[in-house]
């Protein structure tokens, strides 16, 4: 694929979905895990769900993948229903946080454990195993034992392994999990780099929101078992459908009060007694003269010492508390109405913005069009 093509068959109303799961509900006795989910994923998708801790994602792979049953609704794969088909009769495979490899067999032997016991034929087993080794540049570790292998390569190999069938699909349970953060961010790459190669449709689970933004298509936002939202990862950033997904996706600056006007793409929202109400984007599920939520990025408010008469959007402070990130500083101001608002600065010169400092008077301030109003 040419990166002059846009990927993004799910804008394309002919396009064939190889995951299509229509009203999936799974229960637990009285617990539902999962409510009436649908969702299309298409190949070739590096597809993420992402979520806090207990909201269904994982509940929705192991569905998938065929390690749990759908109690309503249907899943079908490559246009197959799959209920009743065991998870060894899947074109899918599972890569788990555990990496479970055989520790008493050399990297080539795990790699061709499951080719032995597949219908590929022995003579071909040795050169598939080389194409893997190479995929995941282990080539030079063939030999090695699990034990003498770092974090990230245990890791490498497990995805060889679980790629080596060639499954339609790759089920990835917070698979980098057990990386520090450098080497994260670097296998990261890795993966989207050996997604694209192999062209295999990717479905991982994470509750690492910069994981997701970095390696996914698209991101389905779950909560409590449904899906809030699914798009790609700009437009959750810069579109995000409700408070929770902004709050969810990055860091946000939330101010309550009521949708006072509402006109087309622009809306505005009153926040309190003899305050100038907020301009913005009208965003998801705004009405007027309801209660509203206006949300900024932090990287999109200015912070100056001086009032900038030229926006309207302006509001008076005190740094409460400043965050220096290196290539960043963020700026905590406490706005008179005892909202916290934070402000993000990037630090293009050594020492800069020196000229603000803890329990200054500041003014923040920003465009008509940099914040939403969403629905609350």
């Amino acid at each position: 694929m040419s990166h002059t093509e846009v990927f993004a068959p799910w804008d394309d109303p002919e396009a064939t979905p190889l995951i299509s799961c229509q009203d999936v509900t799974k229960r637990y006795g009285e617990f539902t895990a999962i409510e009436r989910l649908t969702l299309d994923i298409f190949p070739r998708e590096f597809f993420a769900l992402l979520g806090p801790s207990g909201c269904g994602k994982t509940t929705l792979m192991r569905m998938l993948g065929g390690f749990e049953d759908v109690s309503g609704g249907r899943i079908t794969i490559d246009g197959q229903d799959m209920a009743g088909i065991p998870p060894n009769k899947r074109a899918v495979n599972m890569m788990f946080q555990s990496y479970a490899l055989f520790p008493h067999l050399t990297v080539w032997d795990n790699l061709a454990f499951g080719l032995k016991r597949s219908d590929m034929a022995k003579d071909q087993i040795g050169d598939r195993v080389e194409a893997m080794l190479k995929l995941v540049q282990l080539q030079k570790f063939a030999k090695r034992k699990p034990h003498q292998l770092s974090g990230g390569q245990k890791q490498r190999v497990a995805l060889a392994r679980a790629l080596a069938k060639g499954p339609k699909l790759l089920l990835l349970d917070e698979p980098l999990g057990a990386l520090d953060k450098k080497l994260r961010q670097q296998t990261q790459f890795e993966l989207m780099d050996i997604q694209e190669k192999t062209g295999t449709t990717f479905v991982i689970v994470t509750h690492d929101q910069e994981e997701a933004m970095t390696v996914a298509s698209r991101i389905a936002v779950m909560d409590e078992g449904r899906i809030v939202q699914v798009d790609t990862p700009g437009r959750i950033y810069e579109a995000p459908n409700s408070v929770y997904v902004a709050d969810f996706i990055g860091d946000v600056n939330v101010i309550r009060g009521r949708v006072s006007a509402l006109n087309g793409e622009s809306a505005e929202l009153n926040w309190g007694e003899g305050k100038r109400p907020i301009r913005a984007t009208a965003g998801a599920g705004a009405v007027h003269d309801a209660s509203g939520a206006f949300v900024i990025r932090p990287e999109k408010v200015t912070i100056a010492t001086e009032e900038p008469t030229d926006r309207h959007n302006r509001v008076k402070g005190v740094v409460e508390d400043i965050a220096y990130l290196g290539n960043l500083s963020t700026f905590h101001v406490r706005l008179e109405s005892g909202d916290l608002i934070s402000a993000q600065l990037a630090n293009s010169r050594r020492f800069a913005n020196r000229g603000i400092t803890w329990e200054d008077p500041v003014w923040l301030s920003w465009s008509d069009t940099a914040g939403l109003v969403l629905g609350d």
